[in-house]
């Protein structure tokens, strides 16, 4: 009997209990704006902030309407102007560019290695040019690169460094964890992500100014004295004359449902990490795919996996696709010409200009990318596992037996 995979790929776990009680208590007093509060009462957003800083280590956080405008906001408060030129992944999701492009920036892309991070090698040639004064790095799918060598590249050029956490929240590189490199770590708590409001984003920072510009441009308007997890007043006197206020604060309602997923955030990234071990290593040797290798170095949370079918042809790819989704495995491809639901390629974002990057082409055309959400059982991801590995080899042979004709 063939198997077949029933699951259903964008089923989340539901909201905490505690987190739905938060939320009701909330809806029920109505003061669901930030800076609504009544005598004596502190903010679920101001609590979220001061909680999620001191779980990531930061001096500074700041609760915000999405994982994109933590981005531009992060972009704004580091003073990118229009026309200015920003590096980001040539690997990355339609956000990241476009964070860049919605202040008038212009992004220009910096390759991807076959572990599917920032090539280092492009950077460092990237970054020579004078005009380069911010990197928006992408933890694309929650891969790391080499975050030492990276930092000693940008310090070396004066170049400042945001970090799109959006897929890394928790994770670690040495120890360190993820966003806790650059001057910004930007994250998501959309609800694919690490934890899930729907939608909503978290900035965090230790620089003083930076962070002061950042909860301005959110929206704070001359209000940030009621933020906890926030710089001294007298930095917010230094700025507030200067920045413009763009309106993408959070809610008090998201943030009562994000307060308790804090509290369990390890947890729920060990139990992530349970089940992309069970899919890559019933992954492994497969004819004609190969494993994305993890460094020792890096602490991943595998709320998603990655997969390369190197220099197969489309035709091969696209019988991959129909063959496991007639089984009940949804793979998404980030090779296709055309953009189809989050998947895209850098040159499918046509207000940038690009340049020709055949090295990085190679790869993203054979990138296959699969969620893992924990209503999947470890024994459903052994399942996914198995027919992923019976369809590629079954194409892979078909191939080489054409080939042989």
């Amino acid at each position: 009997m063939i198997e077949r995979f029933t699951g259903n790929f964008t089923q989340q776990e539901p909201i905490p209990e505690a987190g739905i009680e938060a939320a009701l208590t909330v809806l029920r007093h109505g003061r669901l704006h930030r800076y609504n509060t009544a005598p004596g009462e502190t903010a679920e957003t101001a609590l979220l902030e001061q909680e999620f800083a001191q779980a990531m280590g930061a001096d500074y956080c700041l609760a915000m309407a999405s994982g994109g405008q933590t981005l531009a906001t992060a972009l704004r408060a580091l003073e990118v102007k229009p026309g200015e030129r920003v590096l980001t992944n040539a690997f990355t999701l339609a956000p990241v560019p476009g964070a860049i492009a919605s202040l008038g920036a212009v992004p220009r892309y910096v390759g991807v290695t076959e572990g599917l991070t920032i090539d280092l090698d492009d950077l460092e040639v990237k970054v020579g040019d004078p005009s380069v004064r911010v990197l928006l790095l992408s933890h694309m799918r929650g891969h790391i690169c080499d975050m030492d060598r990276l930092m000693a590249i940008c310090d070396a050029a004066g170049v400042k460094v945001i970090e799109d956490c959006a897929h890394t929240m928790g994770a670690r590189w040495k120890g360190r964890l993820s966003g806790r490199h650059g001057v910004f770590g930007c994250y998501s708590t959309q609800t694919y992500k690490h934890m899930n409001s729907g939608e909503g984003g978290l900035l965090i920072s230790d620089d003083d100014e930076a962070m002061a510009r950042a909860i301005i441009l959110s929206g704070s308007y001359m209000l940030y004295g009621r933020h906890l997890a926030a710089p001294p007043a007298e930095v917010f006197e230094r700025v507030k004359y200067t920045t413009p206020n763009v309106s993408a604060r959070m809610d008090n309602l998201r943030a009562a449902i994000l307060r308790p997923q804090v509290r369990a955030l390890t947890q729920q990234c060990e139990a992530w990490n349970a089940r992309y071990r069970v899919v890559e290593d019933g992954l492994r040797n497969t004819p004609g795919l190969t494993v994305i290798e993890r460094p020792e170095a890096e602490h991943y949370v595998g709320s998603s996996i990655q997969f390369l079918l190197l220099d197969w042809p489309e035709s091969a790819i696209g019988a991959v696709l129909e063959r496991c989704a007639a089984r009940g495995v949804e793979l998404k491809w980030f090779g296709g010409a055309e953009p189809v639901a989050f998947t895209s390629r850098y040159d499918s974002w046509r207000y940038a200009p690009v340049e020709p990057m055949p090295a990085t082409d190679r790869i993203l055309k054979g990138i296959m990318d699969m969620r893992l959400p924990l209503t999947f059982s470890v024994e459903d991801c052994a399942l996914i596992a198995r027919i992923i590995r019976a369809e590629v080899a079954a194409v892979w042979q078909a191939e080489g037996a054409a080939q042989e004709i």
